[in-house]
């Protein structure tokens, strides 16, 4: 990869725009965080992905980028950068991939296997459901739109058909044998497929824990996709969002379906390029340890 050299100027810019970007995101979660609240929707990225909010405001230049002048810069901190006599900083991409390599290998593994999976439009967000079907304890504090026999018949009337299995390890065990398959970790390869809600989100995970090869430009574009993406995860849920201002996707009714449907379609083809970017700096980090 050739490498891009950016002035100082440029990199204190692009630094200041990448943190002003992420307050939106970042700033709710740190004030709700500070007043001991949790937003069942928005924090869960973060909980979930045992991510830590303040640490989303570093921007990473990335793979191929260097920053002239950059003796005093935050990078030099932070593990995995090097900096050069003559004070330019870029990713230490050697030593990220000495302590990173078996991960970023199965995560690029996984990555293009969903590639060539069968898209799936037909679940219908039913993973959600399959989490509190037949249980007292629902994993968020928020009612139950149908009520426990409502959320029930649902799934019931349904197939259930989840191809991911972080979402599968939370079914209730009454709702893990309705399942068209049997997922597990190992397996996660041959089920994945691109048209997931779940892999979508994924890929703000799989963008943080690449942290100083992915430019923080492609983390902020995976983290509102993710964003976006769980939005149509809880309204089309059993859970009832409208207390907290937010719509519902009645997934039950052919209407629900269709717009579900339609939204996922839409953003499988926005999560599309993000992947395909994923895949390429994971790629070269590998391919580059072996020069």
């Amino acid at each position: 990869m050739d490498q891009v050299v950016l002035p100082r100027a440029q990199w204190e810019a692009d630094a200041a725009a990448h943190e002003e970007r992420a307050r939106q995101w970042i700033e709710p979660n740190l004030q709700r965080r500070a007043r001991g609240e949790k937003h069942p929707i928005w924090d869960f990225l973060f909980d979930y992905y045992a991510v830590r909010p303040a640490h989303v405001y570093r921007w990473h230049p990335g793979l191929g980028v260097a920053l002239e002048d950059a003796a005093d810069a935050p990078q030099t901190r932070w593990r995995d950068y090097a900096i050069s006599g003559d004070g330019t900083v870029t990713a230490d991409v050697a030593s990220f991939v000495a302590h990173r390599g078996p991960s970023l290998a199965k995560t690029l593994e996984l990555l293009t296997a969903m590639e060539l999976n069968r898209p799936q439009f037909d679940c219908f967000g039913l993973h959600e459901w399959a989490m509190v079907y037949r249980t007292e304890k629902p994993r968020h504090d928020l009612p139950l739109r149908l009520g426990t026999r409502g959320t029930a018949e649902v799934v019931e009337s349904h197939t259930l058909k989840c191809t991911h299995f972080d979402a599968y390890r939370f079914f209730t065990p009454p709702a893990k044998p309705l399942n068209l398959t049997v997922l597990s970790n190992d397996t996660r390869p041959a089920h994945d497929q691109c048209a997931c809600l779940h892999t979508g989100m994924d890929l703000f995970k799989w963008a943080f824990k690449a942290g100083p090869l992915i430019p923080g430009s492609l983390l902020l574009d995976c983290l509102e996709l993710a964003m976006d993406i769980r939005l149509l995860d809880m309204e089309a849920s059993p859970y009832d969002c409208r207390p907290l201002g937010y719509g519902v996707v009645a997934i039950e009714t052919a209407e629900g379906k269709a717009d579900y449907v339609a939204q996922q379609r839409a953003f499988a083809q926005r999560a599309e390029p993000l992947r395909h970017q994923l895949v390429r700096f994971y790629e070269l980090a590998l391919s580059a340890d072996k020069l």
